[in-house]
């Protein structure tokens, strides 16, 4: 079970669990706020206590009808704990549609397993959560926790809206907390949504939200986390790891957590750093070495998944990993960390958002944040950044779960927000080179090399892994324009020194032309159209994103049946506009053959929901003249 850092500490709330049932019942929920939702939040209720620098107390209180089984994981009945994380009390009762209490669910009820997976040395990281199996929809879930904790590093975030398709009846937030710990908070997204602050002041801070109403999903939306409302805390002061620790500024926060937590994290066996010295041997270049010792951790270790903030901030010691050939994305990065301190090449524990949407670190927010750990090696004027976790990336290639967002780099002067790799959108290519004869039955002969470089590397190389049945499948889906698709033989190429996965694929189809007559009608573009049109959305509320551009060039000779001849090509065509340019061209040459050219860039960018519909109809003009026809005549 994988939990995000800002999952791992949303904790849970609880007060008293009592209230008139008809309050329960199905009937009391108005229907605007059932309108788009597969649950309704009746009561979203949190109190943070923060009693001291080492004591913070939070109580939750949850009430949830879910409407289908869609609604399900919006219960939201789970609470983590550790060695300084322990739960008071947590309960929930389930009702019935119309507020009848149909089961009371005491601790002891609730599901309590490892919150990690495939690792004994986290044994006390756990997780309490609610395993219910529905009789029927509706139904209300009141679910309450109170935990207590010596770590304040991790003020929870606030989510006054967490998902799509969801709506909420009240929301409510009540923060208490000295004044001499520097309490500090930052508000996101509020101004379309009824939020009143109700206090105020350097004590206590309260909100409560009132009916808002359920969003619908719509295509291209930025994350929930950049759209809905939330409010961020920390303290100036807080404890950690049996530390107390600083965060007035990136550079004293980076400099505590390099100091007291990392400190003493990095010492290896002597026989390891022999080993290693004797690897890298007489190389002098510092990425070179890094090279040499990245291949070795991917050859030696495993991952396993503990995100940050589960497994502690401190990571398990580089000699434990040498030991076991295991850890997370800290232990690792703090393992190659080590072994790069043995031949003299530095490198700085990286802390950021790992995912394929990018999140950047809050820069003017100094706090805990992140979920993920990569190594920063210095290279000139910038770093290389190493994926420690992954056993198949290429050294220094970050993919779409690090790259391009700010992150912090704990040097030993202090911490430092930087920018991660970005890969422009024209480095994000993809050149197909094939061929594909039409037989004087219609029939299709045809093959294809296709080379992925950037971003769309990433998304490629995995087709390598997948089984033969996974594989044709995933072929056939990608070419699912041509009917009664036939592979023939499949290789790849995966070049990791240069960065770029090749696919040679040769394929067939019987019918690909339709014939009538005396003539023949097929679709110029067979390997690379555009799939599918972009969703209509009328009245779309959210704004759309597009968060990776690309570059797609194809070359394709078209050897056409003998004893037939052209009566129609598709004209050359081309599109420039905010979103991209495209430009198709068909050139003839002798012996019955043509040259298809096409390429297409589009821009990545932030764009308003009333510029959807422009970008819905240049997609359009693209697909349509992707489906562009080449009619023939019997001689």
């Amino acid at each position: 079970m994988k939990f995000t850092f800002s999952g791992l500490f949303f904790f849970l709330f609880p007060l008293i669990l009592s209230a008139q049932k008809s309050e329960y019942a199905v009937t009391a929920i108005s229907d605007s706020l059932k309108e788009n939702a597969n649950a309704v939040v009746r009561l979203d209720q949190m109190d943070i206590a923060i009693v001291s620098q080492r004591s913070m107390n939070i109580k939750v209180q949850r009430v949830v009808t879910v409407l289908n089984e869609k609604g399900l994981s919006d219960i939201g009945a789970y609470q983590h704990y550790d060695k300084s994380t322990g739960v008071k009390s947590i309960e929930a009762i389930v009702y019935d549609i119309s507020g009848k209490e149909i089961k009371k669910i005491k601790r002891k009820d609730f599901k309590d397993q490892s919150a990690v997976s495939g690792s004994t040395l986290f044994s006390d990281n756990r997780v309490l959560y609610l395993d219910y199996t529905p009789i029927s929809y509706p139904f209300t879930v009141v679910y309450a926790s109170e935990i207590e904790s010596s770590t304040t590093a991790f003020t929870p975030r606030w989510y006054f809206l967490s998902d799509y398709n969801l709506s909420v009846e009240k929301c409510i937030l009540n923060v208490s907390f000295p004044n001499d710990l520097g309490f500090k908070k930052k508000e996101f997204s509020f101004s379309d949504f009824n939020i009143k602050k109700t206090i105020d002041t350097d004590t206590k801070l309260s909100y409560v939200a009132l009916n808002i109403l359920a969003r619908k999903v719509e295509d291209y939306s930025p994350s929930t986390d950049d759209l809905f409302p939330k409010v961020m805390m920390g303290l100036e002061k807080f404890h950690l790891e049996g530390v107390d620790g600083t965060a007035t500024t990136w550079e004293a926060f980076g400099k505590w957590y390099g100091d007291k937590i990392l400190t003493g994290t990095t010492t290896l066996p002597e026989e390891t750093k022999t080993k290693i010295k004797a690897l890298v041997g007489d190389e002098k270049d510092p990425i070179k070495k890094a090279k040499i010792i990245y291949d070795y951790v991917q050859k030696k270790s495993r991952y396993v998944n503990i995100a940050v903030g589960i497994g502690g901030w401190k990571p398990m010691l580089a000699s434990d990993v040498d030991r076991l050939g295991y850890g997370d994305c800290k232990a690792l990065s703090n393992y190659t960390k080590a072994l790069l301190q043995v031949v003299d090449v530095p490198s700085y524990n990286t802390i950021l958002y790992g995912d394929r949407y990018k999140s950047n670190i809050q820069s003017d927010f100094v706090s805990m944040q992140g979920n993920h750990m990569i190594l920063a090696v210095p290279n000139g004027n910038h770093y290389t950044w190493l994926e420690c976790t992954s056993q198949d990336d290429p050294f220094g290639y970050q993919g779409t779960f690090t790259d391009d967002r700010d992150v912090l780099i704990i040097k030993p002067e202090g911490g430092e927000i930087v920018r991660t790799k970005v890969y422009e959108d024209i480095g994000n290519t993809q050149i197909d080179k094939g061929t594909y004869t039409i037989d004087e039955n219609g029939n299709f002969f045809g093959s294809i090399i296709i080379t992925s470089e950037g971003s769309q590397y990433s998304s490629k190389t995995k087709i390598e892994t997948l089984q033969p049945t996974e594989k044709e499948s995933h072929y056939k889906d990608y070419w699912s324009n041509i009917n009664n698709l036939k592979l023939g033989k499949i290789t790849f190429s995966n070049n990791k020194e240069n960065v770029q996965f090749t696919e040679n694929v040769q394929v067939s189809a019987i019918n690909y032309a339709s014939i009538s007559a005396n003539k023949m009608i097929f679709t110029v573009d067979a390997f690379n159209q555009t799939s599918g049109n972009i969703k209509r959305i009328r009245n779309r509320k959210n704004p759309f994103q597009i968060q990776r551009g690309y570059l797609d060039t194809d070359e394709i000779e078209i050897n056409l049946p003998a004893g037939f001849s052209i009566e129609f090509l598709p004209s050359n065509f081309e599109l420039k506009g905010k979103f991209g340019e495209y430009k198709t061209e068909i050139i003839k040459k002798e012996n019955n053959k043509l040259m298809y050219k096409r390429s297409m860039f589009l821009n990545k960018g932030k764009y308003s929901n009333k510029e959807y519909d422009e970008y819905r109809l240049f997609m359009e003009q693209v697909s349509r003249n992707d489906n562009a026809k080449i009619i023939l005549t019997k001689n």
